[in-house]
């Protein structure tokens, strides 16, 4: 089940009314955590989408996180007191949504909370990954040791996902214009030809009959194809919104040729890369196992995970939990045996998400240079094809006249 968002008001050992954010898979896990802080909720709601955005309204962006987590780090680093580290960063931050949230944070801290504990009000920005490295950082007095990982996790995260949108861009552009092409060539020019056919009054080729029929047939009912578009993107979005239909859809998803081999791969470098950050944080892997699931988007894979957790809190090793899904790759769960055994999990599962990325990125390459040419040859095809039909019936026409 995937984690929501949820708003409290709740008194304190003192007496003082908190409120903030946090992040739970139901309202009773949102009372429970709540209850392990020695706090009395009074009043608990889910978070609507417009509140889950930064300060003033406005979203922070993957790469402002990443910017706060560097300074942070180096500032860290430089032992700089957190309350000033703070205010440093305050200074420098460009983005006002971020300088509004560090504000808030320092505020937080000034009034006695933990890093952590301000960080954990704001799930809509610092995951439950980032929040379980700062609460260990904090505890263990090394949270100047941690937050380098850290900004590497981000970074590299970042760095993967922007070099997925890259390879699909052209392919996307492609497609685009291949389909707006044809669809203004039905809609617009071939309509001028059905002009000169009836003037002439001679017989039309069959081919261009058909192209003829189907610009009058996109002209009178073209506004469906856009409604067909929008019912989709609905249709989408529909399945998503009950964990069933999720659940099915991504199960589908992963069933794909090609497609689902490479989702199955981004999401165990997601899920490897975030649990080998939490142990090498040294968070226990039941709880790390816990958080390592709630990042990895597809649900299938997710219940997975959780039968995984549920094995590996029964006394099994987590490299046999892995293999007896029947779901993860081979190399994931024989990687993970030998980290058990030599005691270097953590590690070795760091190294096992940068060879998964390895192969996401080689699949896309290869989906990308085989899509390519398919895109232009379609092109071609589409816009060749009626550029020639069209010429030959009027040159066919001609050769009748004369």
């Amino acid at each position: 089940m995937s984690a929501a968002y949820y708003r409290y008001q709740a008194y304190d050992a003192q007496g003082n009314v908190q409120s903030g954010q946090l992040s739970a898979e139901s309202e009773r896990e949102a009372l429970k955590i709540l209850q392990g802080k020695q706090l009395i909720p009074v009043r608990i709601n889910r978070a609507e989408q417009d509140e889950r955005k930064g300060f003033g309204g406005k979203r922070l962006k993957g790469r402002d996180l990443l910017d706060f987590t560097t300074g942070l780090c180096t500032l860290m680093e430089a032992r700089v007191p957190l309350d000033k580290a703070l205010r440093l960063l305050e200074g420098v931050t460009e983005s006002a949504a971020m300088r509004q949230l560090v504000v808030g944070m320092r505020r937080d801290v000034k009034e006695g909370k933990s890093l952590a504990e301000t960080m954990e009000t704001r799930p809509d920005v610092f995951s439950r990954m980032y929040v379980s490295i700062v609460r260990a950082g904090e505890e263990g007095g090394i949270l100047h040791q941690l937050l380098p990982g850290l900004a590497d996790y981000l970074e590299t995260s970042a760095r993967n996902r922007q070099a997925i949108l890259s390879a699909m861009i052209y392919p996307i552009v492609l497609l685009v214009t291949g389909v707006i092409s044809v669809f203004l060539l039905l809609a617009f020019v071939i309509p001028q030809f059905a002009i000169m056919f009836e003037d002439a009054g001679t017989e039309i080729p069959a081919s261009a009959a058909f192209l003829l029929a189907l610009s009058e047939g996109i002209q009178r009912y073209g506004y469906l194809f856009v409604l067909l578009i929008f019912g989709v993107v609905f249709w989408w979005r529909w399945l998503g919104q009950d964990r069933v239909r999720k659940l099915k859809k991504d199960a589908a998803l992963l069933s794909t040729p090609m497609l689902g081999k490479l989702l199955l791969y981004k999401d165990c470098a997601v899920f490897a890369r975030t649990l080998g950050a939490l142990l090498e944080a040294g968070i226990p892997l039941i709880r790390a196992l816990r958080v390592s699931r709630e990042v990895v988007g597809n649900t299938d894979i997710a219940r997975h995970l959780e039968q995984v957790e549920d094995d590996v809190r029964s006394g099994a090793g987590l490299g046999i939990s892995l293999e007896k899904t029947h779901r993860f790759p081979t190399l994931l769960h024989q990687l993970v045996t030998v980290g058990e055994e030599s005691g270097r999990t953590g590690d070795i599962l760091l190294k096992t998400a940068v060879s998964f990325d390895t192969q996401v990125k080689n699949q896309m390459s290869s989906l990308v240079a085989a899509l390519q040419p398919a895109l232009i040859l379609f092109l071609g095809i589409a816009v060749g094809g009626i550029t020639i039909t069209m010429l030959s019936a009027v040159f066919s026409m001609n050769t009748v006249d004369f």
